[in-house]
């Protein structure tokens, strides 16, 4: 059968890993990784801090093309190495259709790519700026969850692959929301999101498949069964009793 995902699968080529004790293929994540399919729509990656998340979205963002600093697949700049070489071991699975847009965000290193956009402006150049297209405010003049807002309304055109590292990171509760309103608008618009998140608000989306990275490495979970929910929840219900358990000394 066809596949009709922009990206249906990742692979961890294991033959070519010389060594699961060596970074990053010492990352639960990675360390267990032999396939993961991936939803049409939205796929969450989930996870603790150190589980090897975001090295795997940002290994599978690099794998197709994109600056591993974030941006479009026409960025190219880089501030500083820090990308781990695990994109030369991953074989990534593309579907018949090919995406209009495309773009890789990384919370940590926004600031770069809103520099980057500045640098190509002043330099000139035909065609209109490239500010125009986030919405023609410099993203350094707006605060990071205003940019990241921009980004996602102005920016994202639908039938795109759009891969988001934490993109809560800047994000109150209520802009959270108004994000995950935006991705519905551009899922019905053909697009498909692969999201590593740490938000229970956003990976709520209907339907979508989450995984979460563990000791154990990755397996897939129901929304109602991650820990961000059952912690958020147990918090929401009593706040005092955790509270309690927390500050006992």
């Amino acid at each position: 059968m066809i596949s009709s995902h922009y990206v249906s699968r990742i692979a961890l080529l294991r033959e070519r890993v010389d060594s699961f004790e060596r970074y990053p293929f010492c990352l639960p994540a990675v360390r267990s990784l032999h396939e993961l399919e991936l939803h049409p729509k939205v796929t969450f990656i989930i996870g603790e801090n150190g589980s090897g998340k975001s090295t795997l979205l940002e290994a599978m963002a690099v794998s197709l093309g994109f600056n591993a600093e974030g941006g479009t697949r026409n960025f190219s700049f880089g501030t500083r190495r820090s990308h781990s070489e695990l994109h030369e071991y991953l074989r990534v699975s593309k579907g018949f259709r090919r995406w209009r847009d495309g773009f890789f965000l990384r919370a940590e290193s926004f600031f770069n790519v809103a520099t980057e956009i500045e640098r190509l402006d002043e330099s000139g150049g035909p065609g209109p700026r490239v500010i125009d297209s986030y919405g023609g405010v410099s993203l350094h003049e707006q605060s990071h969850g205003e940019s990241f807002l921009a980004l996602m309304t102005e920016r994202f055109g639908g039938k795109g692959l759009y891969i988001l590292d934490e993109p809560e990171a800047a994000l109150s509760p209520q802009r959270q929301l108004a994000v995950l309103s935006r991705m519905h608008d551009l899922v019905l618009d053909d697009s498909q999101f692969i999201v590593a998140t740490h938000s229970p608000i956003l990976m709520a989306y209907p339907g979508a498949r989450i995984y979460q990275c563990g000791a154990d490495g990755i397996t897939e979970v129901a929304y109602e069964d991650t820990e961000h929910v059952q912690v958020t929840r147990g918090f929401l219900l009593n706040p005092e009793r955790t509270l309690r358990e927390l500050l006992k000394r």
